[in-house]
């Protein structure tokens, strides 16, 4: 599944084409998506000027006066500026007609083959429920050492569980975790109680850091995953721990151990994290 860079660079991809367009019409070429589509998209969004394109946790919002369409990739969609009268593919299931200077039109596609995205609807000053009681964004400054270790305090939980909750802190998920706990020396069945606020703050740090550079690089290759302009990611190339079980350490070079914590593969080194 798409992860938060993966979002953040699809969300940069995206605004420089849609930001300040008109959309013209709504093409819905299947009801529904994980759920049904809301009639507001289709009964709200047509002549509204797309505002500012959002990204929230792994969810990304178009902007305009009438409402927020809400967009979620995922394990395998894909939003794709294309010029209009492009070929409709299989899983093409959703078209935004967008209209920009001098009459221009563009078309923002939304694909997905396992129909596991979603496209909803949120009202003017209203907060979906799907975004309700979510943790704070893990490049702000509500993220850090201090938060960590006061939420953390009398959880017996796996650090990893804890910093995979989106209550705790948004969109860093498996491979992300892996990278950070790594860089920070926490191994991810110690219980999230017993990890102290300087190993917290050192955890936070590694979060913002490894977020950041894999933004930059436009996220990690996966599968399904595909930028705006049909670029992969390249972050994949520099993972210390993700789907390296069994391989050397890149710092002491025993063997990575691997297991499922929290119901997701891990890979972590019994030597360096502790």
């Amino acid at each position: 599944m798409p992860e938060l860079p993966e979002v953040e660079t699809t969300r940069r991809g995206l605004a420089p084409h849609v930001e300040g367009r008109r959309v013209a019409d709504v093409v819905l070429r299947r009801p529904d998506l994980r759920w049904p589509i809301p009639r507001e998209v289709v009964e709200l969004l047509p002549g509204q000027r797309v505002d500012a394109v959002r990204r929230r946790a792994k969810y990304l919002l178009l902007d305009t006066q009438a409402g927020s369409a809400l967009l979620h990739l995922g394990m395998s969609g894909s939003l794709r500026v294309l010029p209009p009268g492009t070929p409709v593919g299989t899983h093409d299931h959703v078209d935004l007609g967008l209209l920009g200077p001098r009459g221009m039109r563009r078309v923002l596609r939304f694909n997905d083959p396992r129909r596991f995205g979603c496209l909803l609807w949120q009202a003017p000053g209203e907060v979906h429920p799907l975004l309700r009681g979510l943790g704070p964004e893990p490049l702000s400054d509500a993220f850090d050492g201090d938060y960590l270790f006061a939420r953390s305090r009398g959880r017996k939980a796996p650090v990893k569980a804890f910093l995979m909750d989106q209550r705790i802190v948004v969109g860093v998920g498996n491979i992300y975790v892996a990278e950070a706990l790594f860089a920070a020396g926490i191994s991810p069945l110690r219980a999230a109680g017993r990890v102290s606020r300087e190993r917290y703050a050192a955890l936070a740090e590694a979060v913002k850091a490894i977020l950041a550079s894999a933004i930059v690089r436009g996220g990690t290759t996966l599968r399904d995953f595909i930028a705006p302009d049909g670029a992969p990611g390249y972050f994949e190339q520099e993972l210390a721990a993700y789907g390296r079980g069994g391989e050397p350490c890149p710092r002491c070079g025993r063997p990575l151990r691997e297991a499922a914590v929290a119901q997701r593969a891990t890979v972590w080194c019994g030597h360096c994290q502790r």
